[in-house]
């Protein structure tokens, strides 16, 4: 019996920077068809899995959750259904990064003057430890 051509599951998780660990996850919650396996056992990834993986690694780095990219896929292997479906869902994704991102730029104006009033003193009078006992003010 000749040896199934494609990715072993080594080389496609070198190959999209995705753990193998995470790919045999994928696998287990349905975001990725189980692929089929050599005579020995070991799976075969051919390109559209490789392509699949891409696309999840790729939502995921955006900050898509599972259950959005599991969605998202559902929208590509669908093909008839609107593109505005997919636009609504990434305009939520930015709404929310956008929200992270004024968080984290609040969070950092806090952190920079707490570190700007430290003088380098003994810690009993360290502003930076006063503040964060103090909280918001």
């Amino acid at each position: 019996m000749a040896e199934l051509p494609g990715y072993s599951i080594g080389e496609i998780s070198r190959r999209s920077g995705v753990k193998v660990e995470t790919i045999r996850f994928y696998e287990r919650i349905g975001l990725l068809a189980p692929p089929p396996r050599t005579v020995g056992g070991h799976r075969v990834y051919g390109f559209a899995a490789a392509k699949r993986l891409n696309f999840v690694r790729r939502a995921r780095e955006l900050g898509f959750t599972l259950g959005q990219v599991r969605g998202l896929l559902a929208l590509a292997d669908g093909r008839e259904d609107s593109c505005a479906e997919v636009e609504k869902l990434a305009r939520a994704q930015l709404d929310a990064t956008s929200g992270r991102i004024a968080d984290l730029k609040r969070m950092e104006k806090v952190l920079a003057e707490m570190v700007q009033r430290c003088s380098g003193g003994t810690v009993p009078d360290c502003p930076i430890l006063e503040a964060l006992f103090e909280g918001p003010g």
